[in-house]
């Protein structure tokens, strides 16, 4: 049993950023590692415009190959309606994913320059893809720069709660808190997150942060101590957005799986992960990637202590 939730996001959140295409095999094994190395919500792919992000391309030849551990969440990035079409036809077809992503801004600028649209004409698509589903996917609500926006600073925490209740009534009952730019503090992402939690009760909170400024998994450790019991994560800290875009500055990476687990363990946090199956993972994320990433366990090894620990 875990104490937390963790989603490993290096396939699709961390391969947005590539701009070399990764072979669907490659793909393939990585998510089942991931699986069957103990992730409980794991993102698979992106229904995206094959012409926008074509590392997508691949979504649905992905999903028909993919095996499936019991019990853990696939989950599918959708931009639009036509997305959700999409993987109904796959759910449809006997190999779709279990759990898909809705995606709004919590600023309007931040709308206008990543979908393109302002943030009620992008609540209303949100509300028509929560109907086009019909209740076939476990829905995840996220709000991006939900603790600053690059390009209108600070973001009031009451957008952020209404937001989260706009979810709620579209009966969206996990929503990310999206740290799109590495803003948030220990004690702004506290406050927010046990805002959140007291207000509403019923919706899981998932927490999302960009390592932009190395404050990700302090951050973390400060939503767990709010109460928050879900992470996403990817290895090697790869990903935070797509390859074209370059808002603050470029460097936007996520909480690296292998730093974080770590921490958790060292602390007596159960993350249910085997430590060795993650490693071999992060090894393997390296290699189809063709270079060293970001993960400082992946150089000098897990924390020997808690190596003798899991030993005895």
């Amino acid at each position: 049993m875990s104490d937390i939730t963790l989603c490993e996001c290096f396939a699709r959140d961390g391969l947005q950023h590539e701009s070399e295409f990764v072979a669907t095999e490659t793909k393939r094994a990585l998510i089942d590692q991931f699986a069957k190395a103990g992730f409980r919500r794991v993102e698979a792919t992106s229904y995206s415009n094959p012409a926008v992000v074509p590392q997508f391309a691949d979504a649905s030849a992905l999903l028909a190959q993919l095996p499936r551990v019991d019990g853990v969440h696939y989950k599918a990035t959708c931009a639009n309606t036509r997305a959700v079409e999409r993987a109904l036809t796959d759910l449809d077809a006997g190999f779709g994913v279990n759990e898909i992503s809705l995606l709004v801004s919590a600023s309007d600028a931040h709308s206008e320059r990543n979908l393109k649209q302002s943030r009620e004409d992008q609540w209303q698509r949100v509300a028509e893809m929560a109907s086009a589903a019909r209740g076939q996917f476990r829905m995840v609500g996220t709000i991006s720069v939900a603790f600053g926006c690059p390009f209108e600073g600070a973001i009031d925490p009451a957008r952020v709660m209404q937001d989260v209740e706009r979810f709620a009534a579209l009966g969206v009952k996990y929503v990310t808190l999206g740290d799109t730019i590495g803003v948030a503090t220990q004690a702004s992402t506290k406050a927010l997150f046990a805002q959140m939690l007291a207000a509403f009760p019923d919706v899981h909170a998932i927490a999302h942060f960009h390592d932009t400024r190395g404050t990700g998994i302090v951050n973390y450790l400060a939503a767990l101590e709010a109460g928050v019991t879900h992470f996403d994560v990817a290895f090697g800290g790869v990903g935070g957005h797509p390859a074209k875009v370059k808002y603050g500055g470029g460097v936007t990476g996520n909480v690296c799986t292998e730093d974080f687990i770590n921490v958790l363990e060292t602390m007596g946090v159960a993350t249910g992960i085997d430590l060795h199956a993650m490693m071999a993972a992060s090894q393997a994320c390296e290699t189809a990637l063709g270079r060293q990433l970001a993960s400082r366990v992946a150089r000098t090894g897990l924390n020997p202590l808690l190596c003798v620990a899991t030993a005895q």
